[in-house]
């Protein structure tokens, strides 16, 4: 069975609730698939009003973080409990500039997707190099370290529903993006791994997408590679060009 392909958008730190339903309204006549899961990752603030902007549409909707805590005295996060309360479906985790910026360890993101599963979110769990590792040849030995961590306890029922996603962080709004050779290699690596920790009827099922600078121009060719089951959009997804990348054959 072909996996089914996924496009999630990450809006990051951007939109106001109120733009981010103006957003949604513009991007409902474009998005509209049969063959894609469609997925919005938005501000923990936009969640509410998007959630209820895209009812009866074809998108879900992620949030970009959670906590690994049920509830407590954790001023300023949020719990997966709030999170599926509020409609969510999908949380992206280990972002790169989470792991950069706010300095989430391999052992920080395994707590938040074990706690992802236990309430029902689907992790849309990120990995990727930076351009120095890539130069040193390290690209797959530091990936797999975040993939072996990043999933440790995870069982393989569970595996097989989450989405990992492959984002070079040399290639995250720069303009620059991985040849599709050099994602598919990358994504072919992350198969081979999770086949090594579980079996390969898993390895088959789980969906892996390529992030970084994916855009209208460049998806058909990266999502028509073997291992590349969709993709991470950053900048792209606050525009009209999402609905291309959706809509990429």
């Amino acid at each position: 069975m072909a996996r089914r392909k996924i496009v999630a958008g990450n809006w990051k730190m951007n939109m106001t609730p109120s733009e981010a339903v103006a957003l949604v309204e513009t991007l409902k006549p474009l998005v509209q698939s049969e063959d894609v899961d469609v997925v919005y990752g938005v501000p923990a603030i936009d969640i509410i009003p998007v959630v209820e902007a895209v009812k009866g549409t074809n998108v879900a909707v992620a949030a970009e973080n959670m906590y690994f805590e049920e509830k407590g005295a954790y001023t300023g996060e949020i719990s997966p409990a709030m999170l599926v309360d509020a409609g969510v479906k999908y949380v992206i985790l280990g972002h790169s500039e989470r792991r950069d910026y706010f300095k989430e360890t391999d052992a920080d993101i395994n707590k938040k997707v074990l706690k992802a599963f236990e309430h029902g979110l689907t992790p849309i769990m990120c990995c990727g190099e930076s351009l120095e590792q890539r130069q040193q040849g390290i690209t797959m030995d530091w990936i797999r370290q975040q993939v072996k961590i990043g999933f440790q306890n995870v069982t393989a029922d569970q595996a097989k529903t989450a989405v990992i996603a492959y984002e070079p962080i040399w290639a995250i709004g720069t303009g620059m993006t991985a040849t599709s050779e050099q994602a598919e290699e990358v994504c072919k690596g992350i198969r081979e791994c999770i086949a090594e920790m579980y079996d390969d009827a898993t390895a088959a099922e789980i969906r892996i997408q390529y992030g970084g600078s994916v855009n209208a121009g460049n998806a058909a060719e990266l999502f028509a590679m073997p291992d590349i089951d969709g993709g991470l959009v950053g900048g792209a997804s606050l525009k009209a060009d999402f609905g291309k990348i959706v809509n990429y054959k």
